[in-house]
């Protein structure tokens, strides 16, 4: 025998699900926590740019929701196949997304 076998380089330990449940609290947290925080934005009369930004947190959460499934299939398929992951779009997303909470936090703070 020269190497292991296909099936010996998979640990038993579930990392692609755990990887899929990670995506899923970042996106759950950003679309949830988007729109609780624009919704207590505008129920206290601040401007819409903060509400905006929250929004926009949502909306980057809750395509990265949608497109949780798919990337599970992705990342499955890439490592069975032997091939690299490539996650850079989700990535991209969930930094925006990010950065669109924080950008609605800091407007939240100065006009408070």
């Amino acid at each position: 025998m020269s190497g292991p076998a296909h099936d010996d380089i998979w640990d038993p330990g579930l990392q692609s699900e755990r990887t899929r449940l990670a995506w899923v609290r970042t996106a759950v947290v950003l679309s949830t926590g988007g729109i609780a925080a624009a919704g207590l934005t505008l129920r206290h009369g601040l401007p819409a740019a903060a509400a905006a930004g929250f929004a926009l947190a949502a909306l980057c959460g809750g395509v990265l929701l949608l497109r949780t499934g798919l990337r599970f299939r992705r990342v499955q398929e890439a490592l069975h196949g032997g091939r690299p992951t490539d996650n850079r779009a989700d990535a991209l997303l969930a930094w925006i997304g990010t950065l669109c909470a924080v950008a609605g936090a800091f407007a939240f703070v100065l006009t408070a």
